[in-house]
């Protein structure tokens, strides 16, 4: 599929906002389609994914916590310690933004066993 519903990784770090990215500067990269507005931010992403790719896998950080699957939307994220996240609502991501220290342990812990669940 296509990775955040096309929008670019890069651009949440660089121009702070949930930007399109353009067919012209696609790459697959862990069974992913990702797009990006332009060549620098395409080369960015593939020197160093790990840190551009929404933690875990796009998936909402307060529902991973509780053990659930829920994926993300791109227009509702933060960054918190220089790592992308990706919420399923506002709800969420204040909810987040409020003890993100805390949540992100707890997303951490059930990870594991979430991302087993997932269909390859």
């Amino acid at each position: 599929g296509l990775a955040l519903y096309g929008v670019d990784p890069v651009a949440y770090f660089t121009e702070r906002e949930a930007k399109p990215g353009l067919d012209s500067y696609e790459v697959t990269w862990a069974g992913a389609t990702w797009r990006f507005r332009n060549e620098g931010n395409r080369d960015a992403f593939m020197q160093a994914p790990d840190v551009y790719e929404p933690r875990f896998g796009g998936y909402d950080p307060i529902a991973v916590s509780e053990g659930l699957p829920t994926g993300g939307h791109p227009s509702v994220w933060a960054i918190h310690d220089d790592r992308l996240y990706v919420f399923h609502s506002e709800r969420n991501r204040a909810l987040f933004l409020a003890d993100p220290q805390a949540l992100v342990s707890r997303a951490e812990a059930r990870w594991p066993s979430v991302r087993e669940r997932l269909v390859p």
